[in-house]
């Protein structure tokens, strides 16, 4: 049986919709003692003016090609303060999302000082920054050191607890929103299902399907519930790799019938829960697509996880400039054909010249018509329907307290694994 018949239709307006429409009104309590059914939906935890227009359809059309192109790039920076390279990428290129690693986040004072500073630089650009980490707990963590970390998801899945995990991801949530972020490139929803994995292990919440299905989607709820966009990852699965995508390209020799029955059940299950964004992963299945990494094909983003599994939301791309892409294709070639094959996000994690490049690279595709101006038009839709349903806004944040935010974690933890 074919996943679109397993599960049900998405509840996410079509994109004609949200560009008319704007903002979405949410829902959910967002309290301590809210069981995981109750909050699915983001809810706002703060106030502040969002930066956005009411009609995003008017907006779409005064907007300029490179500000569309921008829009579609996550771009990392290089420092733990606002330098010039940053300060072009915001200013000149118009990136909408800026993601940052452990080597950005020093002490609360410098991320706070950091996130305002790109916060203030985005002002004059017509959509609000997205700014994200991989904050998946465990040892992928990016917040500051004084902040209390949170268990592996294996040390979750091991406890099979739903109100654990929404309680993680909850927490995470409130974490990254105190600091100004607003994307969590999380949860990890890979089933460990081959032991010599070198990159996965305990980023997985085990080798049961089941487990990983319900811990993951109970965290992304989560972090949903404080108004943080979760990108689940890794799709269509990187749970059976043998090879690091960071170092080479994994290739893995399982067909759409083995996905289906293990891989692709927790992704199945995140569309049915409302899954707004997906990062795929880059990897090569042969038995599917023998000629491009996931990431790279229109049989696994668009026949696959659009047309039978039935996704609406975002998709994004893993990290380009990781090894399973620098080692074996030109950089602005993948990002082109990442794009024609479905992609709506790239993301550009390392050096100022790579992220210049892809930029580049896609709008000289979109000049010679490799790339239609349809499907940048409907990229920049969705990431403009998803900044207004988070009310992503540019307002400063002051440094939050520290104490709270670990009393917050201790109580949690202590309720739950530290009896």
């Amino acid at each position: 049986m074919r996943l679109k018949k397993m599960i049900r239709c998405c509840a996410v307006c079509s994109i004609s919709v949200f560009l008319l429409t704007g903002c979405f009104h949410h829902e959910g309590s967002g309290q301590a003692n809210v069981s995981p059914a109750q909050s699915p939906t983001p809810k706002p935890v703060e106030t502040g003016a969002v930066v956005s227009p009411t009609s995003g359809e008017a907006l779409l059309q005064g907007m300029t090609l490179e500000e569309k192109i921008g829009q579609m790039i996550f771009a990392g920076i290089d420092d733990d303060t606002l330098n010039s390279h940053t300060q072009e990428l915001i200013v000149n290129y118009h990136v909408g999302g800026i993601i940052l690693y452990k080597t950005n986040i020093k002490t609360s004072n410098q991320l706070v000082g950091l996130v305002n500073d790109l916060k203030r630089t985005n002002k004059g650009n017509k959509l609000s920054l997205w700014i994200g980490a991989d904050e998946e707990g465990g040892k992928v963590t990016r917040l500051p050191d004084e902040i209390t970390k949170t268990p592996t998801n294996k040390e979750i899945g091991k406890t099979n607890n739903k109100e654990f995990a929404y309680g993680i991801g909850r927490l995470l949530g409130k974490e990254l929103n105190a600091y100004g972020l607003n994307v969590d490139f999380a949860p990890v929803l890979d089933i460990n299902s081959n032991p010599k994995n070198p990159v996965i292990g305990d980023r997985s919440y085990g080798s049961n399907a089941t487990i990983v299905n319900a811990m993951g989607i109970q965290t992304m709820k989560g972090l949903q519930s404080q108004r943080v966009l979760s990108v689940v990852k890794h799709f269509p699965g990187h749970g059976d790799t043998g090879v690091d995508s960071h170092i080479g390209l994994p290739i893995v020799q399982n067909d759409l019938a083995r996905l289906r029955r293990i891989e692709l059940v927790p992704f199945a299950e995140a569309i049915q829960q409302q899954a707004d964004a997906v990062m795929v992963a880059h990897i090569l299945l042969p038995k599917v697509d023998g000629q491009n990494p996931a990431s790279m094909s229109s049989v696994i983003m668009t026949d696959l996880l659009r047309k039978e599994m039935g996704f609406k939301g975002l998709i994004m791309t893993d990290d380009l400039t990781m090894g399973a892409i620098a080692k074996n294709y030109d950089l602005g070639e993948a990002a082109v054909k990442s794009v024609r094959a479905g992609t709506n996000v790239i993301l550009v994690g390392h050096e100022f010249e790579k992220v210049v490049t892809v930029i580049e690279a896609l709008k000289k595709a979109v000049q010679t018509k490799q790339v239609s101006m349809q499907m940048i038009n409907q990229s920049v839709g969705q990431i403009m329907s998803l900044k207004q349903k988070y009310q992503i806004n540019d307002k400063v944040i002051q440094t939050p307290d520290t104490k709270q935010i670990n009393n917050d974690a201790h109580q949690l933890l202590n309720t739950y694994i530290r009896k």
